[in-house]
Order: C-alpha cells, then structure tokens, then sequence
C-alpha cells in the first residue's frame, strides 16, 4: 500500500510532532541543520577559499549578479524542494497535496496515509533530487560562481534536517505503520501498541 485516504481499522496513533508546538524538536532539527551547513562549509574552505564569492576581479556587475542569482536561487530552491515532495506524494497516490508556509518554513502535505517506504521516498526525494542536480551545476561553474550554488546545495541538505530526523525515526518504527504528513506537522499510526 503507498497512500490511503482513509485510516484501516484497529490502527492507533504511537508518535506524533508538530514543530510550530514542540519548541525542544524545532531547536533540536534546527541544531542539526546548523551542523550539517557547518561540516558542509569547513571542509571546502580548504578546497575552495570562500573570498572567491567575493572576487570583483571580472567586475562590481557581475559581482552582484552573483549575490543576486544566490538569494532569488535560494527562493526558488525551496518551492521546488516542497513542489517535490508534492510530486512524490502524487506518485504514491496523493490526489489532493497541500503547499504552504508558516512563515519559519514552507511545506507539502497532505490528509492521505502514507505506509513506511513511500514516505521514506516523499520525506528523501527532494534532498536526492537537488542534491544531484546542484552537484552537477557545481562541478560545471567557474570558481567565481561555485560558492553561489554551493550555498544552495548547503541549503538543500541542511534544510532536510527534519526529513533526516523522521527517516531515521521511522525507519526504526514497525513495519506497518502508516503517516499521515499534514505540513506542519504529522502523526504515526500502527496496529502495533508500542509508543515511538
């Protein structure tokens, strides 16, 4: 079973979050973003001094074309990352996918329940997706522009701190367990008792 619009019978919620209500997992996903872009930055300082984004060698235009490309970049990176869960959702049965933002962070959900490995797929697809695709980007710019996409990638992978956190939670969860991710939030159903 990928989705289900309705919940089977005998199955009772073990673990639900809500990161606009539980403060201690908002800065418990957020710490985790922050040292994914920490171990993400430190190494490729080494590799690639960051004083290239700032090279006005080629010109003050070009210079801020560059700083403009990475913040309209970054804009559009995360409605792509949500429009790809969305997609995801749709590929495994979603008719109706919900967009949003809360103003800390945008989201796609859905009122459909989601068994175990499609939502490991809805919650990974985005952070694989892009991460391929700004890694060829990234491999292709002149050096001058590598620190523009890489902060997006950065972006791209810290910013799925939340999708890391509920892939290794559920993956440890039964294997009948179906959820329900409404946006800002989800809930984890099973036939089994034991709490997650």
């Amino acid at each position: 079973m990928k989705s289900t619009r309705t919940l089977p019978e005998g199955y009772k919620k073990i673990y639900s979050v809500d990161l606009q209500k539980n403060k201690k997992m908002l800065l418990a996903v957020n710490g985790l973003a922050l040292l994914i872009t920490v171990a993400m930055i430190v190494p490729v300082c080494f590799y690639i001094p960051m004083i290239t984004l700032f090279d006005m060698e080629k010109g003050i235009l070009l210079y801020i074309l560059r700083f403009a490309v990475l913040l309209l970049g970054g804009v559009v990176y995360i409605i792509l990352h949500e429009f790809v869960h969305g997609i995801a959702m749709k590929l495994c049965g979603t008719k109706k996918i919900k967009y949003g933002f809360t103003g800390m962070y945008a989201f796609a959900g859905s009122d459909d329940y989601y068994s175990k490995k499609p939502y490991i797929f809805i919650a990974l697809a985005p952070v694989v997706l892009w991460g391929v695709v700004l890694l060829a980007i990234n491999l292709l710019v002149p050096t001058e522009w590598f620190w523009v996409v890489y902060f997006i990638q950065i972006g791209n992978i810290s910013g799925a701190a939340g999708d890391f956190f509920v892939t290794f939670k559920f993956s440890r969860m039964p294997s009948d367990i179906l959820v329900k991710d409404y946006g800002v939030g989800m809930e984890v159903y099973s036939l089994h008792s034991t709490r997650g």
